[in-house]
């Protein structure tokens, strides 16, 4: 049946495979996303101002020759001589002549600069290296014609008819200004700037989004800068680029569907001096695809996993219903009395070598222990006291590990790191000092350790609104005292200290007086009810103990600790509690001074 505790066992381990293997590929795999994404969006636009940045300082390259061209003596000359119908042509030749030598200068003092060339309406040209021609013919070509029409001034890139001792037949893009005006429409003569296109496009070979991404530079209008094939962007990536060229945006990171049904990344980037836009498109599945592969390798781990678990539930399942049927059996039968048909119900008795084992093994103890007789009502009543004490000792610990580890949830969804581990690290040396369970007693220093730890979670919960002080007097090194004592107290004063005021504050005293050692928590909370009070101070309390184990009420912790006191110590115990009308509480504890060597418990 499903029901069964073999089936249970098997479904729950299967499920918490699934639920934890599930869990842990999507976050991994959501968290890895994320990560990568962001990487390659940085990535792509800090490659991008670099690429942007290069661009720039051309461009700033070409208008520094512009403006020196432009603002030159020598140019302006030059104009003067080629418009003076007097001069004679040999003159106007070697004006012409002088004019190229310095555009050869001026070429040459920039490193980016290919040629510099100047078209006059005339049909002469005068460019680097004593190009001087009549060509009437670029008269006629749309860039010159659209300058004086429409004044565009950069020039995608093209092959250069006219200058080739410098270009060597490489495509340029060049800038157009006008000489001797600023207005295009009015200028006689036309300066033409070539940088090589390849100047643009080595370094922009450099920068890779992915294996096949490509990354284009388009001017003001949309139009490609460079000798790129622009409809390897898809009409989906071109109207996303026509949409953000118009944007006010200056840099960003698109995400769009290509004409294949496939999702692709537009990484783009607007340059500031001249309105050119940077664009890369670059398909996301590259981008992700090592993480798609070990999307696919934890998903094949986690079915092997499961298959495993299923063995494995199934093997454990039997190793552990078919004992406890078994013990289950026999204690029906002790339940009637039957003894000894328990005891022939039970497993043949092995080497212990698994908890169920033990389990069982303990059970026939308790069975033969049963048989017997108590001996006398005085060892009865030392061995129920023992009994009791250990499990008011043994109640601190859930109480306690509870409300911390509430503490360390809610820093955790407060995502306070740091204060998480320091409260993680405080509890882990508390609950290895808990957890040593050999003796009751311990020294007063390492349950002072032990409450200093414990305010220091406190105090990582409540900031400056806790106010806490431990304080020491006399000599306590070599004195001894039941565990567990201070941190009850001290929880209970910081709880309901809260309850009334935004602040509060506690002062924890230990102090040895002669042949006492005295516990001393004050806080400054509404105080305790004298009915409390009487309850408290009650020395019948030790034979209420089933009432403090199953009472949930507010002073739990305060009933645990007198408890205890009282059972260990006896009547060499005292509890004085004083609070006054204005609000605040003193608990002391009066214990007797022991020291190692001493021997006063109750179950010595």
């Amino acid at each position: 049946m499903f029901f069964s505790l073999k089936s249970r066992l098997i479904a729950l381990i299967v499920v918490l495979f699934i639920l934890s293997f599930g869990t842990l590929s999507y976050l991994l795999y959501s968290e890895a996303r994320a990560v990568i994404r962001s990487y390659i969006e940085s990535s792509a636009l800090e490659k991008m101002e670099e690429y942007g940045a290069y661009v720039d300082m051309v461009q700033m390259q070409i208008y520094d020759v512009a403006s020196l061209v432009f603002n030159s003596d020598m140019t302006k000359n030059w104009e003067s001589h080629i418009q003076d119908p007097l001069l004679p042509d040999g003159e106007k030749m070697l004006s012409n002549l002088t004019m190229s030598r310095f555009l050869t200068q001026a070429t040459n003092s920039y490193t980016s600069i290919s040629d510099v060339s100047i078209y006059r309406r005339d049909g002469l040209r005068v460019g680097g290296e004593n190009q001087v021609e009549y060509e009437p013919a670029f008269l006629e070509e749309s860039w010159y014609q659209n300058f004086f029409t429409s004044g565009e001034r950069w020039l995608a890139a093209h092959m250069d008819q006219h200058e080739r001792v410098r270009d060597h037949g490489n495509p340029v893009v060049s800038m157009l200004m006008p000489i001797g005006t600023f207005h295009h429409a009015t200028a006689r003569s036309v300066m033409k700037i070539n940088v090589s296109e390849s100047y643009f496009l080595e370094p922009l070979s450099r920068i890779h989004l992915a294996k096949s991404s490509t990354i284009f530079l388009f001017n003001e209008q949309g139009d490609p800068i460079l000798s790129q094939q622009t409809q390897e962007l898809g009409s989906g990536a071109t109207e996303e680029i026509d949409r953000i060229r118009i944007s006010p945006l200056k840099s960003g990171v698109s995400y769009l569907t290509n004409d294949s049904g496939e999702r692709d990344i537009l990484v783009y980037k607007k340059l500031g001096r001249t309105g050119w836009m940077l664009a890369g498109l670059a398909p996301e599945k590259e981008l992700y695809s090592s993480l798609h592969r070990l999307q696919s390798t934890i998903i094949i781990v986690t079915i092997v996993l499961i298959a495993l678990a299923l063995l494995a539930a199934a093997w454990l399942s039997y190793g552990v219903t078919k004992p406890l049927t078994q013990l289950v059996l026999a204690m029906r039968q002790v339940q009637r009395g039957g003894f000894d048909q328990a005891e022939t119900l039970l497993p043949p008795d092995k080497n212990v070598k698994s908890e169920i084992s033990y389990v069982i093994s303990t059970f026939r103890y308790m069975i033969d222990r049963l048989r017997q007789h108590i001996q006398n009502e005085f060892e009865l009543k030392l061995l129920r006291q023992q009994a009791e004490y250990k499990a008011l000792l043994m109640q601190i610990n859930p109480h306690f590990m509870f409300n911390t580890l509430e503490l360390v949830s809610s820093l955790a969804m407060q995502r306070r790191t740091d204060d998480t581990v320091q409260v993680v690290e405080d509890l882990g040396k508390m609950m290895r000092f808990s957890m040593n369970t050999n003796d009751d007693r311990v020294a007063v220093s390492e349950e002072l350790a032990f409450v200093r730890h414990y305010i220091a979670i406190l105090q990582t919960r409540f900031g400056q609104k806790l106010e806490i002080a431990v304080s020491e007097e006399g000599k306590l090194d070599s004195l001894v005292m039941i565990k567990f004592i201070l941190q009850p107290l001290i929880e209970n004063a910081v709880k309901y200290s809260f309850r009334h005021q935004p602040a509060a504050w506690v002062d924890v005293r230990v102090v040895r007086n002669g042949g006492q050692l005295r516990l001393l928590v004050s806080d400054n909370g509404p105080g305790m009810p004298p009915d409390v009070i009487e309850r408290v101070q009650n020395p019948e309390s030790p034979s209420q103990l089933d009432p403090i184990l199953n009472n949930r009420s507010w002073h739990i912790g305060l009933g645990n600790v007198i408890a205890r006191c009282r059972l260990h110590y006896g009547d060499l115990f005292t509890v004085q509690i004083r609070t006054s009308e204005a609000g605040g509480t003193c608990m002391e504890l009066i214990l007797p001074v022991q020291e190692e060597s001493h021997v006063q418990r109750i179950d010595c």
